[in-house]
C-alpha cells in the first residue's frame, strides 16, 4: 500500500485532562513516525525498535491513566467502565507483546496490519474510554 493516513491531533481527540492530553499527542506523534519509518523494505530491527518504543510509553501512559483512575475512586463509582478500560489496556498491551514476539521469531507483520491496528486502537480509546473517564474526572473535581 503506498501511504496511510497519519493522525491529525484535533479538538476531538482532546480530553482536556492536560497530561492525558499531551501523553496522547506524545503517542500520536510515535505511530505518525512510525508510519513515516516504515516505508520501503522494512526490517525486522526497525519494526522490533518501533514496537519496542511503542510499548515502552504505552506502559507509561496506562499507568497514569491507572493512576487517575484510582486517585478519583473510578472503579468505586464506575465499575463497569473501569474494568473495561483496565481490560482495554491489557488487551493492547498483549498485542504488542505478541507482535514483538512474532517478529522476534521472523514473523514480520505488514506495515498496513500494523498501523491499522496502532491507529485504529488508540483514536477509539482516545475517543470512547478516555473520554468518559476523563467527563468522570472533571465532573469530581469540579465538585
Amino acid at each position: 500500500m503506498a501511504g496511510h493516513e497519519l493522525i491529525v491531533w484535533d479538538d476531538e481527540l482532546v480530553t482536556g485532562i492536560d497530561e492525558i492530553d499531551e501523553q496522547h499527542r506524545i503517542l500520536i506523534n510515535s505511530i505518525n513516525e512510525a508510519n513515516t519509518r516504515l516505508t520501503g523494505n522494512v526490517s525486522a530491527e526497525v519494526l522490533e525498535q518501533i514496537t519496542r518504543d511503542l510499548l515502552s510509553y504505552a506502559l507509561y501512559h496506562f499507568e497514569a491513566e491507572e493512576a487517575l483512575m484510582h486517585q478519583y475512586d473510578y472503579a468505586g463509582c464506575q465499575q463497569d467502565d473501569a474494568a473495561a478500560h483496565l481490560l482495554q489496556h491489557r488487551v493492547f498491551s498483549s498485542r504488542v507483546v505478541s507482535v514483538r514476539e512474532g517478529i522476534k521469531a521472523g514473523n514480520l507483520i505488514s506495515r498496513e496490519d500494523l498501523l491499522v491496528f496502532l491507529n485504529g486502537w488508540l483514536v477509539n480509546h482516545i475517543l470512547n474510554t478516555d473520554k468518559r473517564l476523563a467527563a468522570f474526572i472533571l465532573g469530581k473535581a469540579s465538585g
